[in-house]
């Protein structure tokens, strides 16, 4: 770059942060009107201050949601490819892998409201009405179970929704409680004398499974060792004794071909829900044992209160159920929270069944 544009870039930044003390004297500019200043003006605040007027539905929100923010969000919120979820998380934040989502982790819903109103949708800030902003956030709360499908969202009803973390967050205050008190660590001649060890740590089992670490001195290290062997003579003659386990029931025909051809389809139900020794549940309750058991009965799920009624009815998700249900989720269950619209096609729904089957053994 040359040195006039530098200059030129020096001379603009000092004029800007001159301003507005120098604008008078330099007869620059005007003072802004408020109808400007309102134009910029659109922080909201935790009370719900500032909030424009105007309300929005859940389910207007899922349609303006499908169309502006879905191709980057999901269409239920859950993020697509490296862009961010907005829902799910909950109870993760004490994971090692936290998801960090506006369910789970967002202290304020003034956060999420002034966000998407300022920066949403991505290369079209802006552009959202107040009403289009309304509605997507309340579908947005929605899709984190947070509020029921008939809730509408309006700067009235705006402090009736408490988000999950607002308690989560504390000022840091280290610099005055802590900082005062941190000394200077020793590095090297720390300690007088000759180190010897006193205490060793003994796993029982596995020496590399690290759990149930017990520190034991070297004194009596030999005793617990000699203690461990009848112990474990004990346990050895009374799995001998012990009555053989009763057989397992037999495990359902499967399709191999048909199982995979339901596992392409269930790349449409991946979204929500999960499958597998490692899943957990996420917008959706996980599917593994789905076959056979009992509606809404999936530990750590928040169900929806139509579900909750279905299986206090006595619901259970046999082949007919789950036909009915994959076809058309709405229609099956009134108020249901999935938004899915359903499969339509008979051979999907055959080839998906086999599929759950096949982890419902």
């Amino acid at each position: 770059m040359s040195k006039f544009p530098k200059f030129l870039m020096a001379a603009s930044v000092a004029a800007l942060t001159a301003a507005p003390a120098m604008a008078e004297k330099l007869g620059l500019g005007r003072a802004a009107t408020e109808a400007e200043i309102a134009a910029w003006n659109l922080d909201v605040f935790p009370d719900g201050s500032n909030l424009p007027a105007g309300k929005g539905d859940v389910w207007t929100g899922e349609e303006v949601f499908a169309e502006a923010c879905a191709v980057c969000h999901g269409e239920f919120a859950e993020g697509a490819g490296n862009w961010p979820k907005l829902a799910g998380g909950a109870d993760t934040l004490d994971h090692e892998d936290p998801l960090k989502t506006v369910g789970s982790y967002w202290p304020y819903l003034s956060t999420t409201f002034d966000y998407v109103r300022r920066s949403m949708p991505f290369g079209a800030a802006g552009t959202l009405s107040d009403d289009d902003v309304y509605a997507i956030v309340a579908y947005i709360l929605y899709s984190n179970d947070l509020v029921d499908d008939d809730f509408v969202l309006s700067k009235e009803t705006f402090l009736d929704v408490e988000l999950p973390n607002a308690e989560g967050f504390i000022v840091d205050d280290r610099a005055d409680t802590e900082y005062g008190t941190f000394t200077n660590r020793c590095m090297s001649d720390c300690k007088p004398g000759a180190v010897e060890i006193t205490t060793t740590v003994v796993f029982p089992g596995d020496p590399n499974s690290g759990t149930d670490a017990t520190p034991i001195s070297q004194a009596v290290m030999g005793t617990a060792a000699a203690a461990a062997a009848p112990a474990e003579a004990e346990v050895t003659e009374a799995a001998a004794e012990a009555p053989a386990a009763e057989e397992a029931a037999p495990a359902m025909a499967l399709d191999a071909e048909l199982v995979a051809k339901g596992e392409k389809v269930f790349k449409k139900c991946k979204a929500c829900h999960k499958v597998g020794d490692k899943a957990k549940n996420g917008t959706g309750p996980i599917l593994n044992g789905v076959y056979g058991r009992a509606a809404g009965t999936v530990d750590g799920f928040k169900y929806s209160k139509p579900m909750l009624a279905a299986a206090e009815g006595g619901l259970v998700w046999d082949e007919a159920e789950l036909s009915g249900y994959l076809a058309n989720p709405r229609k099956y269950m009134k108020g249901t929270k999935m938004s899915f619209a359903g499969l339509k096609k008979d051979k999907d729904i055959a080839a998906i069944l086999e599929f759950l089957k096949s982890h419902s053994q």
